[in-house]
Formats: structure tokens, sequence, C-alpha cells
């Protein structure tokens, strides 16, 4: 089989995806049940909890890219950093589904910095307040944000995930 049946009942090929193919309401109830950290987290929190809080950080040019930027993992799940280099050809497809994501939404390519620094940020925030406490080795270059993060249930992460996208491209 060479697709994966979506939400929304799609025939999705993720070698091989059109724009058209991705559907933000798949990406926001597939990217709400997943966890952060593999599970490792000692609460459950969503992916689609953390790109809303990483768009939120990121510039206001750069916090559609900020919400989109795990969009991947919506269609072909993800890999914890340090194993994700080991498997280029994984980074090859997520690389052409984030590809795609700009076509879909109108977005530049490639993805701004700034998404990349909020998505740190966030790192740090999440390691603070949903994990044992992280030793140094994590090389951690950001301050945490303050106030402390109460994770959503997947429906309310979901939602949050809609309204945000609703918000950032009516």
């Amino acid at each position: 089989m060479s697709w994966i049946q979506t939400y929304t009942g799609r025939q999705f090929r993720p070698q091989d995806p059109a724009p058209a193919d991705l559907d933000i309401r798949d990406v926001a109830h597939s990217l709400s049940l997943l966890c952060r950290f593999n599970g490792h987290c000692r609460v459950f929190y969503s992916v689609a909890e953390h790109s809303v809080r990483v768009s939120q950080v990121c510039p206001p040019d750069a916090a559609l890219w900020g919400l989109l930027h795990d969009l991947g993992e919506a269609y072909i799940g993800d890999l914890p950093r340090p194993i994700k280099p080991l498997f280029p050809r994984f980074e090859e497809i997520e690389d052409r589904l984030l590809r795609r994501a700009a076509e879909a939404f109108g977005l530049p390519w490639p993805m701004p910095p700034g998404v990349r620094t909020a998505d740190d940020i966030l790192l740090a925030t999440e390691a603070r307040d949903l994990m044992s406490t992280p030793p140094a080795s994590w090389g951690l270059t950001q301050q945490p944000l303050p106030g402390r993060i109460e994770p959503l249930s997947p429906p309310d992460a979901e939602r949050a995930f809609l309204e945000r996208f609703s918000t950032l491209r009516p």
C-alpha cells in the first residue's frame, strides 16, 4: 500500500504528496493525538499544542510557519532529534512534505530561521514544565518562557490549532 487514510478519509501518499492533499483538519486532528517527546513526558502534551505555542512565540511574519513547522508529523510521525539524522530518507520525505505545505498554504521557502528559535524556546519551556529535570547535556540554547505549561486535552488542542490557523490565514 503506497498511501495512508487520513482522518477526513483522504488517500494520502506521503512519498509524493500534492499540495492539495494537505488538509488542515487532518493535520490538527492528528497532531492533537500525537504526544511530544515520543510520550516520555510526565503528562500528555500534544504536538498540536506545541505548534500553537511555537506560532505565538514566532515573529508575526513567521507565525503560520510556526504553527505548521511539524506538519509532516501528522502524516509520517516523528523521530527524536538524536535519531533523525540516522535516517536521511526520512528527512527527505519530511522536507518534501514541508515544501508541499509551503506551496499549499502560501508560505515562503525555506522556513524562516525564527521558527527554529521559537521551537527551541518552547523546547526549553517544555523541558522545564513537562519532563524530569533535563541534564545539561540537552544543550539547550534558549531560556524558557515565563509561566508554566498546563497541557490541553487532545480535543482542546485540536480546536486551538484550528482557531490559530483561522486567525493566521482567514
